[in-house]
């Protein structure tokens, strides 16, 4: 018997979405940049997404609106018509930010993405039509097209809780790597360059050991955002910043914190020792 999850998976297979999705992304990527406008959107001030924050503003004025449709009579009339107009309203910060969390993921998840993203528009589009049919007198019109609307963004809303919940996009990619608690020896001090970051293993967490006029940091090498390889990213010396390579979010070496999205949780940041020539990590105390 196919499941929802099974079909929701099968969405992401369906190659000719490429079509739509990549010049699509590009185009949102070529827009926002990288800077202040992404890392608003992406939430990297918030310290996790923005999108889902967002969401929850207009399906509370849509849900609320369909209640009141149908339990508030004559006198809610006028209430449901404003939490309809705050719904389509709200909608805009909405998906904007969940095109800057879009634009950055690829293959199935993209293509699934695209998916939730015209069912949410199709929903959107009943919402307008039903406030027009609303103003106009037309209470029964209204209220279907409302229920219409609710439909196809509940279709929406269950392809961007895929996204989430059964293919990760959006959270913290590297809370599963267990921090060592005790000092642990990683890399012989000697093995460092002044600069040059080097990724080492400390009890099966993947660690970036940075060393620059004799002070030696570390934090986590698989980036938050997307477990991208750190140690792959471009260092610079003089900010003393490291760029991940995959989707360019940036991360001080000293203590993991983010410099810009689209990460939105700070890379794992650890104390650091030298005892006889080894270098020796700890997950950082509070």
């Amino acid at each position: 018997m196919r499941t929802v999850h099974d079909l929701a998976e099968k969405v992401g297979r369906i190659e000719a979405l490429d079509g739509v999705s990549k010049p699509v992304a590009d185009g949102v990527k070529s827009a926002l940049g990288r800077g202040v406008a992404k890392d608003a959107l992406s939430g990297t001030w918030l310290g996790h997404s923005l999108h889902p924050m967002l969401t929850d503003i207009p399906i509370g004025s849509f849900t609320s609106a369909t209640i009141i449709d149908f339990l508030g009579g004559k006198k809610g009339r006028n209430a449901a018509d404003l939490l309809v107009a705050v719904g389509i309203l709200s909608s805009i910060p909405t998906a904007a930010a969940g095109l800057a969390d879009w634009s950055d993921t690829f293959g199935e998840p993209q293509r699934m993405g695209v998916i939730h993203a015209a069912a949410n528009a199709v929903g959107l589009a009943f919402y307008g039509i039903s406030l027009v049919h609303r103003r106009r007198g037309n209470r029964i019109r209204g209220a279907a097209l409302s229920l219409a609307g609710m439909g196809a963004m509940t279709v929406g809303g269950y392809l961007g809780g895929h996204l989430s919940y059964s293919r990760g996009i959006g959270v913290n990619n590297a809370f599963h790597e267990e921090q060592p608690e005790d000092w642990t020896p990683v890399i012989e001090e000697s093995a460092l360059t002044d600069g040059t970051p080097v990724k080492v293993d400390a009890g099966g967490a993947s660690l970036l050991v940075y060393r620059k006029d004799g002070r030696i940091t570390a934090i986590g090498a698989r980036c938050t955002h997307a477990g991208g390889p750190l140690d792959e990213g471009e260092v610079d010396t003089a900010a003393c910043t490291v760029t991940c390579p995959w989707h360019q979010s940036e991360f001080r070496l000293d203590d993991g914190s983010v410099v810009h999205g689209p990460a939105t949780v700070p890379q794992p940041a650890y104390d650091v020792r030298v005892e006889g020539g080894k270098v020796e990590v700890r997950r950082r105390q509070a």
